[in-house]
């Protein structure tokens, strides 16, 4: 495809989600004509956006307490924009677990620093 024929459904598929027509077609249970039809700006539907963000993690979930949160590079971006590996998330929730004074305490000066950082926006 020229790059003056791109559209943005094409742009979003190739480059955002990195998934060829074919690819794209089994994904969403459509076509190859189907596929090439949104390429050149036919609208995609919204059940098939969204398998494609799931499929390559740009999105983890449509729920509300999901949003701002995605995959990058092997690791949980956070909305802070922190990125977490795995071993980072564990450790936390072992933490949590221990439940001891002090994990108590800093935790909950935590949620309260949270409440108070949205409460700014």
């Amino acid at each position: 495809m020229k790059y003056h024929e791109m559209t943005k459904n094409y742009f979003f598929r190739e480059f955002e989600c990195g998934l060829s027509v074919e690819e794209t077609s089994k994904l969403c249970f459509k076509s190859v004509r189907t596929v090439k039809e949104w390429d050149k700006g036919k609208e995609i539907p919204k059940e098939c956006k969204r398998l494609m963000r799931n499929h390559t993690r740009l999105e983890l979930s449509h729920e509300q307490e999901w949003q701002g949160f995605r995959m990058y590079m092997n690791k949980l971006e956070l909305p802070t924009g922190q990125l977490v590996s795995p071993q980072q998330i564990l450790a936390g929730i072992g933490l949590l677990e221990i439940n001891s004074e002090l994990e108590i305490k800093t935790s909950t000066k935590l949620v309260k620093l949270a409440r108070a950082i949205s409460n700014l926006k």
